[in-house]
């Protein structure tokens, strides 16, 4: 029987009854049991933590214990149950369609209008069980709420109250455009107060009045530091290691089902191998704890491509679910914050690494609007985000940070393209001249046109600054292409790095593209004793006859060669490379050479 995806679906009763292929995660609940009674747990958006929670509901709802064998019975909760399980009545509040309101009014209103349907589907669910009929007050969701807990309190029963991405409405009001609005601050700060007032009743009913249990998702900690003094009481979960995989794929599980999808659609065995390479490349590198060594996938880009895959026998052209570009707008908000550009830039070269002593744990909305960012509010803020993850510690057991794969380093490739070059002309332009060169070798136009015109948009202290890294960020936001290639700056190589590595992704090895490996080399004009005006003068032949030129031009091909034996030995000379060094003489003048293969 043919494998069934549920991408997009957050529904485990649909799944577990449908037979839509799930990967256990139940394993985790007598530790999500013992871990405290109020927890909060952090993921990226569309990370799973829906589909986390409607198992946690089925899993303790009273109302579904006559479904635990169908719904668990297979599965490691079913085979060894907590005496908890069935044991609970569940209500859910889901903050992810609570619409960001123009004005106080409406943003109070939508939020208390989402609370009393909970509370108002819960009443009706749970009917037969309660001798207190429900009353919900319109005006007011927290007299509603109260209500509710009256009704529990007249049975044996206890509440387990999940909340679903409680930070959402607060995220897309301060990040949502990409931009900080002043007066939609003020309308938040007005809304803030009664998710303030919710969260007091949250806890005033966790004191003996019927809530037993809260589970709380998010992205970040934004409005954890305001809303401390009305809810201080729920324990931090997502850095511990025994929950670093509680959301997400790991190795083995997404080997296992590619297996499987080969073999349906009647492919080579090496097939799964290359597309074990691919989902690697594009979905793997997450990791949520600095004590654990192991990464996971993105599991809704994991099943968007499984289910992709799966019905057309091959991957899908753009690895990037649609769905996931909506992360463009926080990245735009904090490329706007003083030295958010560099952050960036740092991220992508991977040089230096970005490292932070501690992870920032709380954030207030006030904190939100500062002008003037501490780098750590930067790099922790992207960590939730999902758009930085962690890549162990240095020797003084400081966190270091790394862009965990392809399709988040496409969101940071694009957006600074297009900060660097804003005319879609321009762009289109030089992506054209890209993909002659995939085809060519040829790097001249590209280089002529980053002499031109690409470098010219940088201002002067950018000028001043400029070393190999700079130049380095400006052709690797020119040359990416994450449709045909498999593309990384500093990849590893006998503990050095290459500059730009662009390897073919394994269907498109039969076509005419070239496998590109380049070395970027920065001169100053003080080191080649010439003006910039002196230097655009000279034609290919005299610049490149310059003896610091060629110092470099041989550094670079020394080192290429180096890294050429190293890459064909570890991809089983899959990829015949084409070796290029680029020297840039200031932004003035860029020379390169290409190194045939075998030549």
């Amino acid at each position: 029987m043919p494998l069934k995806f549920p991408y997009g679906f957050s529904d485990f009763h649909l799944i577990r009854t449908e037979n839509y292929f799930y990967v256990d995660r139940t394993s985790h609940i007598p530790l999500i049991e013992t871990a405290g009674h109020q927890l909060l747990f952090l993921r990226p958006r569309r990370f799973g933590k829906s589909l986390l929670l409607s198992m946690l509901e089925n899993y303790y709802d009273v109302a579904k214990a006559d479904e635990f064998d169908k719904l668990f019975g297979d599965l490691a909760i079913g085979k060894n149950p907590t005496p908890k399980h069935n044991q609970y009545l569940v209500m859910k509040w889901d903050f992810s369609i609570i619409e960001p309101q123009d004005d106080a009014k409406g943003m109070r209103k939508s939020l208390h209008d989402n609370l009393n349907n909970s509370c108002r589907h819960f009443a009706e669910y749970y009917q037969d069980y309660f001798s207190y009929k429900i009353k919900i007050d319109e005006e007011n969701a927290i007299s509603s709420f109260q209500s509710v807990l009256i009704a529990v309190q007249t049975t044996k029963y206890k509440l387990y109250l999940l909340i679903d991405e409680y930070d959402n409405f607060a995220n897309e009001v301060m990040m949502g455009k990409g931009e900080i609005n002043p007066e939609r601050y003020k309308t938040l700060t007005s809304a803030e107060g009664s998710l303030k007032a919710i969260f007091k009743t949250v806890k005033y009913a966790s004191g003996g009045r019927g809530l037993e249990r809260v589970f709380i998702t998010g992205t970040s900690p934004i409005l954890l530091s305001d809303m401390t003094t009305a809810y201080n009481v729920a324990e931090n979960i997502y850095f511990q290691p025994e929950f670093n995989d509680l959301c997400g794929f790991k190795q083995a599980e997404i080997q296992a089902v590619l297996n499987k999808v080969v073999v349906e659609c009647g492919l080579k065995p090496k097939d799964a191998k290359d597309a074990l390479l691919i989902m690697q490349a594009f979905y793997n590198g997450y990791s949520f704890s600095e004590m654990s060594n192991e990464l996971v996938y993105n599991p809704t880009l994991a099943l968007y491509c499984l289910k992709y895959l799966q019905h057309n026998c091959q991957f899908p052209s753009q690895m990037l679910d649609e769905n996931l570009t909506m992360d463009l707008n926080k990245l735009i908000y904090l490329s706007r914050l003083p030295n958010g550009i560099a952050i960036l830039k740092q991220a992508l070269n991977k040089t230096p690494p970005l490292i932070l002593s501690l992870v920032a744990n709380r954030f207030g909305i006030e904190e939100m609007l500062k002008t003037n960012q501490s780098n750590q509010f930067i790099i922790s803020l992207l960590y939730y985000l999902g758009i930085l993850t962690l890549d162990g510690k240095t020797e003084l057991r400081e966190l270091r940070f790394k862009i965990p794969n392809n399709v988040v380093r496409k969101l940071y490739v694009e957006h600074l393209f297009k900060m660097l070059l804003p005319s879609d002309t321009e762009r289109e332009t030089l992506r054209q001249m890209a993909k002659d060169f995939y085809q060519s070798g040829n790097l001249q136009p590209v280089c002529d046109f980053m002499t031109e015109r690409y470098f010219k948009v940088f201002d002067n202290r950018d000028y001043k600054d400029a070393n190999e890294l700079t130049i380095k960020t400006a052709f690797l936001t020119v040359l990416f292409n994450d449709v045909w290639y498999i593309m990384d700056s500093e990849m590893a190589v006998q503990r050095r790095y290459t500059d730009l590595t662009m390897l073919l992704r394994p269907d498109f090895r039969h076509t005419r593209l070239q496998n590109f490996l380049l070395e970027f080399k920065y001169l100053k004009l003080s080191e080649v004793g010439l003006s910039g005006e002196e230097i655009k003068k000279l034609n290919v032949a005299e610049l490149e006859a310059l003896e610091p030129v060629q110092e470099k031009l041989e550094q670079a091909k020394t080192q290429l060669l180096d890294y050429q034996i190293e890459l064909e030995y570890k991809y089983d000379n899959v990829f015949k490379l084409q070796l290029i060094s680029v020297v840039a003489v200031g932004f003035d003048r860029l020379v390169w050479n290409i190194l045939k293969y075998n030549e």
